[in-house]
């Protein structure tokens, strides 16, 4: 597996007392995979340079006992784009996943999707972004090309191919991922579909092998919204709900507590 380059993480989080930044601090740079930590106790935000994903370092902050929550993601060098995709579907399968444009051939897909069944899923970028039938709406495989199905690696493969992502034995898929052909510009109104079975990356001896990996049905699905980057975030009410930043922090990122509108606009694009 290719070494992962690190992204630069804007966390908003509560810090009331006089320790809290030596505990944030301990607890993030005692990982390998981070680079640095900066901590503006005033203003109450962390910058985390890490490898990790966005829920791996929200976790190790929240578990010093102070919330954290995500206002902006940005390449080390540079970035171009950034979207992000409340993902809903199936009974309690809810996510959320980032893309990040880290230079002109590369775009980092960083997410943690809940509720799935223990084992792989296929992760697709799809042509429209219409739930209104739900995920049966979105379309077939974003395909600008006109090419055959295939794995992220693979020459012959659809623009929106991600291949798969793993859910663990509680149900939770948390995933980073770097792609050449998704462009943060290109995604921008489609849609991101979970589906419910492993991809075969168009190497099955399936009809639809070449057509879909034959991955089985869809079972969740959000649309890919502009998202902000880092430092572009200020402001400290969720325009779509009404509430407080930290409000927001304690809702249900998709599904039943939210409303539709809240699904479509989390605190990390507003």
């Amino acid at each position: 597996m290719e070494t992962q380059r690190p992204t630069k993480l804007e966390f908003a989080v509560q810090m009331t007392c006089e320790s809290c930044p030596d505990k944030i601090r301990a607890a993030l740079q005692g990982k390998p995979e981070v680079k640095s930590v900066s901590i503006d106790v005033g203003r109450g935000e962390v910058l985390v340079e890490s490898a990790l994903t966005t829920a791996e370092v929200q976790a190790l902050i929240e578990n010093t006992g102070r919330r954290a929550v995500l206002k902006g993601i940005g390449g080390s060098e540079q970035d171009v784009g950034s979207a992000v995709a409340m993902v809903s579907g199936v009974g309690s399968i809810q996510g959320v996943v980032r893309f990040l444009q880290l230079s002109e051939g590369q775009c980092l897909i960083d997410g943690t999707i809940d509720g799935l069944v223990p084992g792989p899923h296929g992760l697709h970028v799809h042509t429209l972004g219409d739930l209104t039938v739900d995920c049966s709406s979105c379309g077939e495989h974003y395909n600008p090309f006109g090419t055959g199905h295939g794995g992220p690696g693979d020459a012959d493969r659809h623009a929106g191919d991600l291949g798969n992502i793993m859910a663990g034995p509680d149900g939770r898929a948390s995933f980073r991922l770097e792609d050449s052909q998704v462009k943060v510009w290109d995604v921008i109104g489609r849609s991101l579909v979970v589906d419910e079975k492993e991809d075969d990356l168009g190497r099955g001896n399936h009809p639809l092998s070449k057509q879909t990996g034959n991955s089985g049905e869809r079972i969740a699905c959000g649309i890919i919204a502009r998202s902000a980057g880092l430092f572009q975030n200020p402001k400290q009410i969720c325009a779509c709900d009404g509430v407080t930043l930290w409000e927001e922090r304690d809702r249900p990122i998709a599904g039943k507590g939210r409303s539709k509108a809240g699904t479509e606009t989390p605190a990390a694009h507003l």
